[in-house]
C-alpha cells in the first residue's frame, strides 16, 4: 500500500480521492434498455434477464414462502446473529421516529407537523448464491419501523438462494420476496409486473447496474440515494495501534476491487507501521485477491499530513462513507468534520460493527455524498406534512401582508380569496 505525503498529491492524484467513480456512466445505455423491457413486459423480461444475467431459470419469481421457510434451515448460530442484530438495529431506528407536533401562538395561528409512513416500498438485497442477510436488515427494518404497509424485496436468483439472506429477510418482517437481481429487480419494483408489486420508494446497496437503473428509474420511483463503492477513511494520530488501522482498511477493501480504503495521518512513523501492517496481513485474508486490487487502486492509499488540521481538512474534503477516529481527541477531531456517512470513534469501534450489529446503518452515501444527505434512517420511509389554522383575528392581521406579497407578484385572485371573508368590511386590510 503507498506512503504518499499530503502535500505533494497532484492535481490528478487528489481528483482520484475526491471525485471516486462508481462505474455508472458506463452501463447506462445497456440499463436503459434492460428498464424499458421489464416496464413493457414485466416477468417475461425478468426470466429473461435472469436467464442471461444469472443463468438461472426462474419458476417461481415471489419466493415469499420460501424466506419463510429458511429460517428453520440456517444454522442456530447464525439465528440468532440475525435476531440480535434485528434487535439492535430496531432500537436505534425506534429511537429516530419523529412525533407529530403543533404550535399554538398568541396571534391565534396554530402550526404543525405530522409525520406519515409510505404505503409501498422496495428494498434490494445483493445476493444470489452469497449471504448478505445484513443488507436485508439495514433495509427492511428501518421501513417496519416507519410504519411502511409493504415491504419488497428483490435478490437475485440462484439454483438455491442462501438461505441466511432469506431467513434475514423474512425475520426482519418484509411482506414479500422476490427473486429477481439487478437492473432488473429495480425495474420491477419501480414499474410493478404480473407478480411483483410496484412501489413508491427503492432503497439498498447494489453493483454499478443496480446503482445506474436506480439513476433510470428516478422520477417514477423515488430513491434513496445513487451508491459506490465500499469506502472508508481512518483518521489517526500516533496513538493509535497500526495493527487496527490495517485491519479496518483491509476490511473494507475486501468489498470491492474498485474501494477506496484510505488512512491519514500527522505522524509519519504511525504511516509506515500501517503500511507494514497491511502488507503482512492483507495476503492471508480468503478475499486476498480483491484486497490486494482495492489497496493498489488509485484512491487508496496511506497518506502523512503535515499537521491534524491538514488531515481534518482532507478528511472534510474526502466526505467518507464510513470515517474511523483513532486519535487521542477522537470527538474534538469529529466536531471540525461535517462531511461523513457514518463516524467510528475509538479503538475498539471498528467499522465491521456497524455493518452488522451495533444497530446504526450500513446504507451510506459514498462518492462524496456525505456532502449533501444522510444514510438510510428511518426517515426514509416517512413524509412529512404540515398543518395549520388560523383564527379570525389571526387572518385579519396577517391581511395585509398576504394581500401585498400576492399582488406584487401579480397574483390578484390570491389577495381576493383573503379579502372575500371579510366583504363586510369596508376597510379590511387598511391598516391606517
Amino acid at each position: 500500500m503507498e506512503l504518499r505525503q499530503v502535500a505533494d498529491l497532484s492535481p490528478d492524484e487528489r481528483r482520484t480521492f475526491f471525485e471516486r467513480d462508481a462505474g455508472v456512466d458506463a452501463v447506462r445505455g445497456d440499463v436503459r434498455d434492460i428498464v424499458e423491457r421489464v416496464r413493457d413486459e414485466g416477468d417475461a423480461a425478468v426470466r429473461k434477464f435472469s436467464r442471461e444475467f444469472d443463468g438461472v431459470e426462474v419458476a417461481n419469481i415471489d419466493i415469499t414462502d420460501e424466506a419463510e421457510r429458511a429460517v428453520d434451515a440456517v444454522d442456530d448460530d447464525v439465528l440468532a446473529a440475525i435476531c440480535e442484530s434485528i434487535a439492535n438495529v430496531r432500537e436505534f431506528h425506534e429511537a429516530q421516529v419523529p412525533d407529530d407536533w403543533t404550535r399554538e401562538f398568541d396571534d391565534g395561528r396554530v402550526l404543525g407537523k405530522r409525520f406519515r409512513p409510505l404505503d409501498r416500498v422496495g428494498v434490494y438485497v445483493p445476493g444470489g448464491t452469497a449471504a448478505y442477510p445484513s443488507s436485508a436488515i439495514m433495509g427492511v427494518v428501518p421501513a417496519t419501523v416507519a410504519g411502511v404497509e409493504h415491504v419488497a424485496v428483490v435478490t437475485p436468483p440462484a439454483d438455491e438462494i442462501n438461505p441466511a439472506t432469506l431467513a434475514a429477510v423474512h425475520e426482519a418482517g418484509a411482506d414479500a420476496v422476490y427473486s429477481v437481481g439487478g437492473a432488473q429487480g429495480i425495474a420491477a419494483l419501480a414499474y410493478g409486473t404480473e407478480t411483483v408489486t410496484r412501489v413508491r420508494k427503492i432503497v439498498g446497496p447494489g453493483n454499478k447496474w443496480v446503482t445506474a437503473a436506480k439513476a433510470e428509474v428516478r422520477g417514477d420511483a423515488e430513491i434513496d440515494f445513487l451508491a459506490g463503492p465500499s469506502e472508508v477513511l481512518v483518521l489517526a494520530d500516533e496513538t493509535a495501534d497500526p495493527a487496527a488501522v490495517a485491519a479496518d482498511l483491509i476490511a473494507q477493501a475486501e468489498h470491492d476491487p474498485n474501494a477506496s480504503v484510505v488512512a491519514v495521518t500527522d505522524d509519519e512513523a504511525l504511516a509506515e507501521a500501517v503500511c507494514a501492517e497491511v502488507e503482512a496481513r492483507a495476503p492471508d485474508r480468503e478475499r486476498a485477491e480483491t484486497i490486494e486490487a482495492a489497496l493498489d487502486n488509485g484512491a487508496s492509499g496511506v497518506l502523512v499530513a503535515r499537521s491534524m488540521p491538514e488531515a481534518v481538512l482532507f478528511a472534510e474534503e474526502y466526505a467518507a462513507e464510513h470515517l474511523s477516529i483513532q486519535a487521542e481527541d477522537d470527538e474534538a477531531l469529529l466536531d471540525r468534520i461535517s462531511n461523513v456517512g457514518s463516524a467510528f470513534l475509538g479503538p475498539y469501534t471498528p467499522v465491521a460493527a456497524g455493518d452488522y450489529a451495533s444497530g446504526t446503518n450500513h446504507v451510506l452515501p459514498t462518492n462524496g455524498g456525505a456532502k449533501a444527505f444522510g444514510g438510510l434512517s428511518t426517515d426514509t420511509f416517512l413524509r412529512s406534512s404540515t398543518v395549520q389554522r388560523l383564527s379570525e383575528d389571526a387572518l385579519r392581521d396577517l391581511s395585509g401582508t398576504v394581500t401585498t406579497l400576492a399582488e406584487a407578484e401579480g397574483l390578484e385572485a390570491h389577495a381576493e380569496s383573503v379579502r372575500a371573508r371579510f366583504e363586510d368590511e369596508s376597510h379590511f386590510g387598511d391598516e391606517s
